[in-house]
């Protein structure tokens, strides 16, 4: 679909705002006095420091620090500079910012601003109500300033929408060349918040702008939360900071010992040895055996069936009804599966420390044939992702037997 010319019209003579204010009216009033007259298809770009104001988010808070630490979920990074320390966390919207989100500029000295509690539901109710006074069908996203993990400089995002295309997958569409689009998957309402902000500014008191013909971002049901765009659990490949990550992989390594496992009795110089610990999820199995079968219960993705290290353990499983079937040994917490064939001698040992929270899959390889040549560097990169995705599909089996 082409698209035509877009404006962005900033709605001055909004006052300041107070808690308990009905901000539709507000916003009426100043589109009115502006002669501006909202149309089908508009899109109303608010900034959220009016909708906490009005929801009374502004709270008293001596120590700004103290404000972050109550909104913060999960902590990503902190990096130190001459005047504190920045933390970009993770806070109860689910966004990942600095700061959670907590905001001193633009509120009076000793308070600060928190996000609304439910930006979406902020926006659905405001939509509501202009659609209501203007007859217009009109969308509504509500937006914050966040940074970027690999871009310098802040840019507003949504946080909150209603009435509006969050996203517009492409996924199966093609390019102007014919060829297949498979993972284009355009943030439109991102994109419409950070238009907004080029003439809604940070000092000029216009917290509000219009985005006109943009129609095909419009649509009738208000439910069209901004949350889904936040990546969280499974799906954020990036929960940590870097030097988080390095602190967190080297004291896993001090805490479960890689040379005392199952996988490397009886294996002389091992040609591979790979070990991958992860936090073991709250209310799954201790069982070490239960692991193993769960994790094994179907084939393991397709690209890695090739891997040197799971080729062995994926043929093996193919034979047997059920991958405890493999099991070769057993010690304490910890099951050893064994999978030999004439090119290489495959042990992998999973082991369940309930003490420390922890589970550990331990692999060792020996080749024992020119024709069995021992991993390449991309298939040792990609071995420990395929058994982490092997955890995850455990994991997830795990808790469903539970519930």
């Amino acid at each position: 679909m082409e698209q035509g010319e877009i404006r962005v019209i900033p709605v001055p003579g909004i006052p300041e705002v107070d808690e308990g204010a009905d901000l539709a009216a507000l916003i009426g009033a100043a589109l009115a006095s502006s002669g501006i007259t909202l149309e089908d298809g508009d899109v109303l770009v608010v900034t959220s420091k009016i909708v906490s104001k009005a929801e009374g988010r502004r709270v008293a808070a001596a120590d700004r620090e103290d404000a972050i630490t109550a909104e913060t979920v999960r902590v990503v990074a902190t990096r130190p500079y001459p005047g504190g320390v920045t933390r970009i966390v993770e806070n109860r919207q689910g966004i990942v910012q600095a700061a959670a989100g907590v905001d001193a500029s633009n509120t009076p000295d000793g308070t600060v601003l928190l996000l609304p509690v439910d930006p979406d539901a902020s926006a659905r109710t405001l939509a509501a109500s202009l659609r209501a006074s203007t007859g217009a069908r009109i969308g509504v996203v509500i937006t914050d300033t966040l940074g970027r993990a690999w871009r310098e400089g802040q840019i507003d995002l949504a946080i909150g929408a209603a009435g509006v295309r969050v996203f517009d997958d492409l996924h199966g569409s093609r390019d102007t060349f014919g060829r297949e689009l498979l993972v284009t998957k355009t943030v439109l309402a991102d994109e419409l918040a950070s238009a907004g902000d080029l003439v809604k500014g940070k000092t000029t008191g216009v917290p509000v702008a219009v985005v006109r013909g943009f129609d095909r971002g419009v649509v009738d049901d208000l439910d069209t939360p901004a949350r889904a765009i936040s990546r969280t659990g499974e799906r954020d490949m990036f929960r940590l900071g870097t030097d988080e990550a390095i602190l967190l992989g080297r004291s896993e390594e001090r805490a479960v010992p890689a040379f005392r496992s199952l996988a490397l009795r009886g294996l002389r110089t091992p040609d591979l040895v790979d070990v991958v610990v992860l936090p073991l999820p709250p209310g799954t199995s201790h069982s070490a055996s239960e692991w193993v079968d769960a994790a094994f219960d179907r084939r393991p993705p397709r690209w890695a069936r090739g891997l040197a290290g799971i080729a062995p353990f994926d043929a093996a499983r193919s034979r047997v009804a059920e991958a405890r079937d493999l099991l070769a040994d057993e010690l304490g917490s910890e099951v050893l599966l064994v999978a030999d064939t004439p090119a290489v001698e495959a042990r992998l040992a999973l082991a369940v420390d309930a003490e420390s929270g922890l589970v550990r899959v331990t692999t060792a390889l020996r080749m024992r044939t020119a024709e069995g040549r021992a991993p390449g560097p991309v298939a040792r990169l990609l071995h420990p992702v395929a058994i982490r995705i092997l955890l995850a599909r455990a994991a997830r089996a795990l808790a469903r037997s539970r519930d």
